[in-house]
């Protein structure tokens, strides 16, 4: 990784809009590392995740070489133990991928991570800036509900009142982004990509 390359990273509850302001960035060229959909991928290709996923949760997390993501979910959702202990063996995983996947792009001025539990995993501490995208709760609630069809308004609540609460995440935040509606997304974006720049080159 070259040392000038900014690594900076965007969270913000489900439902906040932080892919939205992610493809924005990545319109104005930033790479964008997506650590969720990261995880799941390496969940189905990590050998060593694999492994201690299956001992830790047993085989029948696996059918046919790929994740039953619904018997795994249905396992660690409402026990906050067990999803402790997959915590614990993914986020260690993604951290060393995202390190290779930053070295990669150690070119660019800076680069993004993206990723819903960003300050819970503690993984903002290995980034330079921290980015967390906010949103009225009733608004979010609202997005969910009208992105995930298959999901009730008491389970889109569950899942909110699992995360940590916004107040908690904007006192981690360096900038915050305001997706409410009637704020503008786009200038605040565009308004970050160039200090990110300056910052780069200094």
């Amino acid at each position: 990784m070259g040392i000038s390359t900014l690594r900076v990273g965007i969270t913000g509850g489900i439902g906040a809009g932080k892919s939205l302001v992610c493809k924005i960035f990545s319109v104005l060229g930033a790479p964008v590392y997506d650590a969720d959909m990261r995880a799941k991928q390496l969940m189905n290709e990590d050998p060593t995740l694999i492994r201690q996923i299956s001992e830790r949760f047993g085989s029948e997390c696996y059918k046919n070489g790929q994740l039953d993501r619904d018997y795994l979910s249905q396992l660690v959702f409402k026990n906050s133990d067990l999803l402790h202990h997959l915590n614990q063996l993914v986020h260690p995983r993604v951290a060393e991928d995202t390190k290779q996947w930053v070295a990669l792009h150690y070119r660019a001025p800076y680069v993004i991570k993206e990723a819903a539990l960003l300050i819970e995993s503690g993984a903002y501490k290995e980034l330079d800036k921290l980015v967390v995208v906010t949103a009225p709760l009733p608004l979010r609630v609202q997005r969910v509900l009208e992105r995930d069809s298959f999901r009730s308004k008491e389970q889109v609540e569950q899942i909110i009142s699992r995360q940590l609460p916004e107040e908690e995440k904007t006192k981690q935040a360096d900038y915050l982004i305001h997706n409410d509606e009637s704020t503008l997304v786009i200038p605040q974006v565009l308004k970050l990509h160039k200090r990110f720049i300056t910052l780069f080159r200094q």
